[in-house]
């Protein structure tokens, strides 16, 4: 699925999601433009739901992109929320989003972050021994907080090593592996303000192959019986996290949401009932796999230059400042050319960005229609991590975000002005 849901080439010859022309909304709006089609995202979260069925509880990771009408969307679809700093969770608060569906993570989470999640009444993800010392100083006494412990299972699944996380060396959670997670355990379980309820754990980002879930499921379920038969603990909730990849390009081919919560479940059913112990409530948390697909990012092309013989540079008007994935991962992605997304693709360009940069390259080896300068340019797949990770490099404001639904758009995040660069600022 590499594109939203609603795509088509309308009989204009454009490119169309959600009902509206998106070289109409370029011209309306502006470039660089963030486009999220809101029926992509309701079916993406409602065959979560639907798969998990009365098993478990679907948190969206907001981490991948959070605005107050985004997650009202995954709000109403029935999903929770998982949020990793005092800002994703302040913005989730104002937004209305219920506390008691809110699980706070983060390995270095700070006193007055602790205080803050305490005081919502959200889960609290513990991911080291450092929030034991800070919970006993910012809970109140006489109150206890409900908590998971963060656990690492050992398993590094095949992604690229910058977002891969389950496995020993890694910044997060308690091994297993060397007893720190044991230990841990042992520490919530005698803690007078943790109400520990759980276990988590997360293996990495952008998973095709779902065998290492299943394997993690079975070191997690290993412990949870060991846990039992040694200190009569049995968690109610067990966190297997999310990861599951999405199509960046035309040749991906990720598993569904609905085969990645099955697969889940199965291990953890059959697992579970291997060992004797009673099933945890699962939890899972998908943030790429929902916002992804549904977003697209318009650019218009501004100068173009040839070398013979060696590369045409087609430059856009965005680049590492809205979308530092290509940098960051070696991510690749797609690009079409809005007004003419089927005409034969016979020029093979580099997208360029504009920022002060050589290696501010968005795409390389591209094959495009021909493109001339005032061209809109579409890059699917860009509904997550792309705003959530944009800066304001070179001074460039960060672009406008638009839902469009229904042959509708509305603005759901303004365009940033020179103005707004200032707003920190002490003169």
């Amino acid at each position: 699925m590499l594109f939203p849901i609603t795509y088509r080439v309308n009989s204009r010859g454009h490119m169309e999601v959600g009902g509206c022309d998106l070289v109409d909304l370029a011209g309306k709006h502006g470039t660089p433009l963030y486009v999220y089609d809101e029926d992509t995202v309701r079916q993406r979260a409602a065959e979560y739901v639907s798969a998990m069925g009365g098993a478990g509880e679907v948190l969206y990771s907001a981490k991948a992109f959070a605005s107050p009408a985004f997650l009202r969307i995954v709000a109403d679809e029935g999903l929770g929320l998982d949020v990793v700093s005092a800002g994703e969770l302040h913005l989730a608060l104002k937004s209305g989003f219920p506390a008691e569906r809110i699980y706070f993570l983060g390995n270095n989470k700070s006193a007055a972050e602790l205080e803050l999640a305490a005081r919502s009444g959200c889960t609290i993800v513990i991911d080291g021994s450092y929030e034991f010392e800070l919970l006993d100083r910012v809970v109140p006494q006489g109150r206890r907080v409900r908590a998971e412990l963060r656990i690492s299972p050992g398993i590094k699944p095949d992604t690229h090593d910058f977002i891969s996380t389950g496995q020993l060396d890694s910044k997060f959670g308690f091994s297993i592996e060397n007893g720190q997670a044991r230990t841990a355990i042992e520490q919530a379980l005698a803690h007078p303000r943790i109400d520990l309820v759980g276990l988590h754990s997360h293996i990495g980002s952008q998973i095709f192959d779902l065998r290492a879930h299943a394997a993690a499921m079975e070191v997690m379920l290993d412990f949870v019986a060991e846990l039992k038969r040694d200190l009569d603990f049995e968690p109610g909730v067990l966190g297997a996290g999310g990861g599951l990849g999405i199509a960046y390009t035309r040749a991906d081919d990720p598993p569904t949401p609905r085969a990645f919560v099955e697969n889940l479940r199965g291990a953890l059913e059959a697992g579970s009932a291997r060992r004797g112990i009673r099933p945890p409530r699962l939890v899972v948390e998908p943030g790429r796999s929902i916002a992804g697909p549904a977003g697209v990012t318009l650019y218009t092309v501004g100068s173009i230059k040839d070398i013979p013989g060696v590369r045409r540079y087609v430059a856009v008007d965005g680049g590492m400042g809205d979308n530092i994935r290509p940098k960051l991962y070696g991510a690749r992605y797609e690009v079409l050319k809005a007004a003419e997304p089927e005409a034969p693709a016979t020029v093979r360009v580099t997208i360029a960005g504009k920022y002060c940069e050589s290696t501010d390259i968005l795409i390389s080896d591209a094959n495009l229609p021909p493109v001339s300068s005032g061209d809109i340019l579409c890059v699917p797949a860009t509904g997550a991590y792309c705003l959530a990770m944009a800066s304001n490099y070179n001074g460039i404001p960060r672009p406008e975000v638009v839902l469009v639904k229904d042959g509708s758009s509305r603005v759901i995040r303004r365009r940033e002005t020179l103005d707004d660069l200032l707003l920190a600022e002490v003169f």
